[in-house]
Order: structure tokens, then C-alpha cells, then sequence
């Protein structure tokens, strides 16, 4: 069975200070999208789908497209403010932030037609968490969510927004976006959060676009209101349909600071002293 993997490169990185898609995060000048692709391809995924801003489009295909192009084939579109917005709906006047994930996901409607994984751009899952992804795209049916413990997720230099989620059984019962999360919060170091990373089938896309259009139309903040995936699947938890956890141990890494950037360099650096990129 083909399977897609649809990474969410839209972000325009205030946190970070920068474009952190094209970010160079090792001594050979890779980004980290091409570990990520690097991963998927060894755990069996067939082709990737970037959700990318046009303003910066041609530089991100020169650079980290055709580095992952080597590795497996890449499609990419286009996450604009003024996409799949519903008839009639205007633009809120100076609205610059892109509309959230589940947007983003949304805006790829045309260019997915087989089970797909999503993830961010500036995260580093960890081949454990592709491989179990890719198997329940393969032998599973319907949503899954790939589960990291909370204390694997969390950066030394700010707060983090994170999916925080109750699970029972392998299934997940419900999930709730916080958005300041650090090393001081009230939850236990082993619950079980959201990176968004996710397996679904295509008629997910169906769900992301009835919810989409009410979003908008009833904005508490308009200039910087989110459509968070988490909370679009959320909502079909509440309507009695299942999804499946993967968990995985895996220690996240990503450049949600800029000060992430030595760690980040230094456990990839571990890796692939391990010889666990040969290839790359």
C-alpha cells in the first residue's frame, strides 16, 4: 500500500527568529527535513508532500527540496491565508499568521489520495516513531497518533505548545492543546503528549474542511486565531470514533529557539556517530 508523508513547513518561525525550514542543523549544512524524509523512507513511506508559504517557495525547493528529492519524490503546496476559505468570507484586516494545522493539513486535500502521516517541520521524531506511524498506516484502520512522554518534549529554553492527552486502552480519549508548557508545568513527566504526528485516511480531509469554515466565521481573535489539528480530532473522539496511540520513547528535538540548535546539532552528531545515518 502507498503512503505519503505530509510535512507542515508553512511556520514562519517568530520564536526562532527565522525561516528555521532552511536551518542548517549539521556540519554538512543539512536541514532537519531531510533526516525526517530520511526516515520515512526507511520505514517504508513512498513520497512526501510539503505544505510551504509561496513567498519563500523557490529558495525551500533549491535548498531543502532538492536535498530530500534524493530521497524520496516531493510535492508541494501551498498554505495561503485566502485558502479553502468559505464563499463569502473576508480576510479579518491585517491578519498575517497562517490559520494553524489544521489549515495547513486541509490545504494538501488535493495532492493526498492514499493513508498519510503528518508532522512538523522543525521537529525530530526519531526512526522509532516513523516505523510505528508507517505500520498503522499499512495494518491499522483509521486515525492514529504517534504519543511521546511529556518530559521527552520539552525545550531548556522556553515554553512549548503540546497536544496533552489522555489515553485508556491504546485509544485515545480526549486531547487538549496548551500552549506554555515548560519543565514547571502541573502534568506528570511520563503523560503522554502530541508532536503532531499522525497517521489518517483521505477521508479525514472531509472532517478538516467541515470544521474549517465555522472556525472562521466565528473568530475570538481574528488576527491571531489558530485551527489546531489536535482539536479537529478531538472532536470526532466526542463523536464516538477511535483512535489508535502509538507510543514511542523517543526524545523529541526540534529549533523552536534558536537556542535549541546546539542540542539538536549534538544528538544528530551522537546519531550518526552510531552509524544510524549511514546513507543520509
Amino acid at each position: 500500500m502507498e503512503t505519503t508523508l505530509v510535512i507542515m513547513a508553512a511556520g514562519m518561525g517568530s520564536r526562532f527568529g527565522s525561516l528555521k525550514q532552511m536551518q542548517s542543523v549539521d556540519e554538512q549544512g543539512r536541514g532537519l527535513l531531510e533526516y525526517s524524509v530520511f526516515d520515512a523512507k526507511q520505514a517504508g513511506f513512498d513520497r512526501v508532500v510539503f505544505i510551504i508559504r509561496k513567498f519563500f517557495a523557490d529558495d525551500f525547493k533549491a535548498t531543502v527540496g532538492k536535498a530530500c528529492e534524493k530521497h524520496l519524490p516531493c510535492t508541494y503546496v501551498y498554505q495561503e491565508l485566502d485558502a479553502a476559505l468559505p464563499t463569502g468570507f473576508t480576510l479579518p484586516e491585517g491578519r498575517e499568521k497562517p490559520w494553524g494545522t489544521g489549515h495547513a493539513v486541509l490545504c494538501a486535500k488535493d495532492a493526498v489520495k492514499t493513508p498519510f502521516g503528518v508532522i512538523n517541520a522543525d521537529d525530530y521524531y526519531g526512526k522509532e516513531a516513523f516505523v510505528a506511524l508507517h505500520r498503522h498506516l499499512t495494518e491499522g484502520a483509521g486515525t492514529c497518533m504517534v504519543a511521546f512522554n511529556l518530559k521527552n518534549t520539552l525545550s531548556e529554553n522556553g515554553t512549548v505548545s503540546r497536544g496533552v492527552c489522555e489515553v485508556k486502552n491504546g485509544q485515545l480519549v480526549s486531547i487538549t492543546e496548551h500552549t506554555a508548557l515548560d519543565r514547571s508545568s502541573p502534568f506528570s513527566p511520563d503523560t503522554p503528549v502530541s508532536m503532531n504526528m499522525w497517521g489518517f485516511f483521505p477521508s479525514f480531509f472531509e472532517e478538516l474542511e467541515a470544521g474549517f469554515a465555522p472556525f472562521v466565521q466565528n473568530l475570538e481573535n481574528p488576527l491571531k486565531g489558530e485551527y489546531f489539528l489536535p482539536s479537529v480530532v478531538d472532536k470526532t473522539l466526542k463523536r464516538g470514533e477511535c483512535v489508535t496511540v502509538r507510543t514511542t520513547s523517543e526524545k523529541w528535538y526540534g529549533i523552536t529557539y534558536r537556542e535549541d540548535l546546539d542540542a539538536l546539532k549534538a544528538a544528530l552528531g551522537e546519531k550518526r556517530a552510531a552509524g544510524l545515518y549511514e546513507g543520509l
